[in-house]
This record gives C-alpha cells, sequence and structure tokens, in this order.
C-alpha cells in the first residue's frame, strides 16, 4: 500500500473525480478526509469507502468561505492528526456566457472556489509539511487551462492561476521536502459538472447533447472522454513516491488534447 499510514486531505470529494481519488487512495492505506458542500453526496462516499475497510471522515463546508477552510484543515488535524497530502479538487464551472455578459460576482465565486481556495488550504498545510519534512500538494487544473472554450471565463481563468500557484508553490516548497503538482483533465464525460455543460452548450449552439458531445470528441487523439478513475490514477501516481523527482509540472490527462 503505497499510502500506508498517510492521511490525505480531498476537495469536491463527494462525487465524480475527487470521490475517484478518495476510493484509490483509501484502497492504497491512506486515512480519507472529504469534504465537498452536499452532505448527502459526502455521506455517501464515506460509506462506501468504510465498508471497504478505509478510515475515513467529511465534512460539509464551502471552499469560497474563509473560516470554512480553516475549519476543514483543523477539523482535518484533529481527527487524523496530520495532513500528508492535499488534493484539491473542488470547484463548479459557473455561467456559461461571454465576458461581456459575464455577472462580476459569480466571477469572483469561481475564482474563490478553485483559485483562492487552493492557495487558502495550500497556505494552512504547508507549515506542518515543512516542519516534518514532507508532504505533496495536487491541484485539479483542466484543460481549460491550456486550450481556448468561449462561454466559461471565470474557470478557464481560475484554473490558469492553478497552474501558476503550482510552479510557485513548488519553487519554494522543494527545498523543504514538498512536492507540488497539477493535473489537466480533459472531458471527464460522466461527471454531473459535464453532463450540464454539454446541455447547455448544445443549446447554445442549436444541437443535441449527442451532437454536441461527438464533436468536442471528435478533437481529442483518442476520440473519447477521459474517467474519473484515469484521473485517479495519474493522482495515485503524482501523491506517490513513484514521481519523487516530479514537481512543479501540470500532467495533461486529456486523451490527447493539448500539447503542452
Amino acid at each position: 500500500m503505497v499510502f500506508k499510514s498517510q492521511v490525505a486531505l480531498i476537495t469536491g470529494s463527494g462525487r465524480g473525480i475527487g470521490r475517484a481519488i478518495a476510493r484509490l487512495f483509501a484502497s492504497e492505506g491512506a486515512s480519507i478526509f472529504l469534504t465537498a458542500r452536499t452532505y448527502t453526496e459526502l455521506t455517501a462516499t464515506a460509506k462506501e469507502i468504510s465498508e471497504n475497510g478505509g478510515n475515513v471522515h467529511q465534512i460539509a463546508a464551502d471552499l469560497a468561505d474563509e473560516a470554512d477552510c480553516e475549519r476543514i484543515v483543523a477539523e482535518a488535524h484533529a481527527k487524523f492528526g496530520r495532513i500528508d497530502i492535499l488534493v484539491n479538487n473542488g470547484g463548479h464551472y459557473g455561467p456559461v456566457v461571454p465576458v461581456e455578459d459575464y455577472p462580476l460576482a459569480e466571477f469572483d465565486r469561481v475564482i474563490a472556489v478553485h483559485l483562492r481556495a487552493a492557495f487558502l488550504l495550500s497556505k494552512l498545510v504547508l507549515p506542518e509539511m515543512y516542519a516534518r519534512g514532507s508532504g505533496v500538494i495536487l491541484n485539479i487544473s483542466s484543460l481549460s487551462a491550456k486550450a481556448a472554450f468561449p462561454w466559461g471565463s471565470a474557470y478557464a481563468a481560475a484554473k490558469a492561476g492553478m497552474l501558476g500557484l503550482t510552479r510557485i508553490a513548488a519553487a519554494e516548497a522543494a527545498r523543504k521536502g514538498v512536492r507540488v503538482n497539477a493535473i489537466c483533465p480533459g472531458p471527464v464525460t460522466e461527471t454531473r459538472m459535464s453532463k450540464e455543460l454539454g446541455n447547455t452548450l448544445a443549446e447554445k449552439l442549436g444541437v443535441s447533447p449527442e451532437e454536441q458531445l461527438a464533436g468536442f470528441l471528435n478533437t481529442i487523439l483518442q476520440g473519447r472522454g477521459q474517467t474519473a478513475d484515469e484521473v485517479a490514477r495519474a493522482a495515485l501516481f503524482l501523491c506517490s513516491g513513484q514521481s519523487s523527482a516530479i514537481t512543479g509540472q501540470s500532467i495533461n490527462v486529456d486523451g490527447g488534447a493539448a500539447f503542452f
């Protein structure tokens, strides 16, 4: 078990990519601290992990709230005594509108949930990791950070910002025993966010959801979407000792959509 005796704090872990990462890390021996906004989804994920022999605890919280970010870290310490791995995964897409129509309050919230929360949680866990001389932070960014898609300015800006945060944090942490990396998933078509976004885009484009999805997937080398489990496998590699020489990187898990 690659994570035996380690504790992983995973945001947005009630469903989708976060849930897949939590399940996989638990199967590899990590104690899992789950957090997301929806308590029922967290409870379902926690129950599944627990029934499979995992050690798990959850808390419902809003990542856009600084006090909630502080509470997440405090409760993780109270429950498990340490945080070895932080996975910044939580977030939402926001309005699907052009820049000139994007509401400022919604823009601020998307930035807060993705980028600001990743900064706050990293800020809170790094001193402990530095004192111990070990730790890993993994930021779940997006293909949107590297490719141009219309009608999602806040999401793209937040995800691109997470790549900048990844590089700076890695530069500061490398000589202190801490690694910081990012994953840029392509379309994980099984998730609720992907399905809702696809339906909205199809309506805007005047096509069926099936046509919209097929057209998008046709631009990817593999011609298909990615699965949450495929992203989780990449996360497992980047958070384990198997990637001990990798830091400050953004790894594409996108079926061949972006090449930098």
